[in-house]
């Protein structure tokens, strides 16, 4: 039997209100690596991968972008009794699995931290797949994290649809052929998800689990009837 279609869901920004935490955390490590990088540029990168990012906002200065990682980790650790889902994050995992189809958090995630954003999501009941950091050499905006949700929910990117926050998400979906609804829960703006591609714009999860009749995930669901 062939599996159901599957609703690839990013965590950070996403299901949980956790990007500005990944600022703080990352501006803290920057400048305990001796260089000054502005919150705004940090919150531009949250959602690339972790040596992308370093890349992009280290200017060829950080010696040991291993080091920087494990101080964002860290820094980031102190701050994880602040994470919340954000509102409806549970009503709309729910919601979906409601209608017959998979939920997948296809996250690049580090394990420490997914275990975290999962007690945090209480909804391990309806996941059928999870990704995380080790699971890719590069996470977004390179495609490879969606291609292995795509693998492991058993399903190819024209039965699947990916529900992000940023212009990465975006870019990885496209790149693995998955059409992407974004949230601007993420602190990125309409306009600017829509010019990256995304086909659909809500305001955080529960306007989407409001609005799941008007989306692509409603289509799939139909079309397992």
């Amino acid at each position: 039997m062939a599996s159901a279609p599957a609703v690839l869901f990013d965590i950070d920004g996403t299901l949980v209100d956790s990007n500005y935490l990944h600022v703080h955390a990352w501006q803290r490590a920057f400048t305990e690596a001796g260089l000054q990088v502005e919150s705004w540029r940090i919150h531009r990168c949250i959602g690339m991968d972790g040596s992308s990012l370093i890349e992009e906002l280290g200017s060829g200065d950080i010696e040991d972008p291993g080091r920087l990682k494990d101080l964002h980790s860290n820094f980031y650790a102190d701050t994880v009794g602040l994470l919340r889902p954000l509102p409806g994050a549970r009503t709309l995992l729910d919601a979906v699995a409601g209608l017959g189809l998979q939920v997948v958090l296809a996250t690049s995630a580090p394990e420490d931290e997914l275990t975290t954003l999962r007690k945090v999501l209480d909804r391990d009941d309806v996941v059928s797949a999870i990704t995380s950091s080790g699971d890719v050499e590069t996470a977004k905006p390179d495609p490879d994290i969606v291609r292995v949700a795509l693998e492991r929910a058993g399903v190819g990117p024209d039965r699947a649809v990916f529900v992000g926050d940023t212009v990465w998400d975006v870019a990885a979906a496209a790149r693995a052929g998955v059409e992407c609804v974004c949230l601007r829960s993420g602190g990125i703006s309409q306009a600017e998800l829509e010019h990256a591609g995304a086909t659909a714009v809500f305001g955080d999860p529960r306007d989407l689990a409001e609005h799941l009749g008007d989306t692509r995930i409603n289509r799939l669901a139909m079309s397992r009837a």
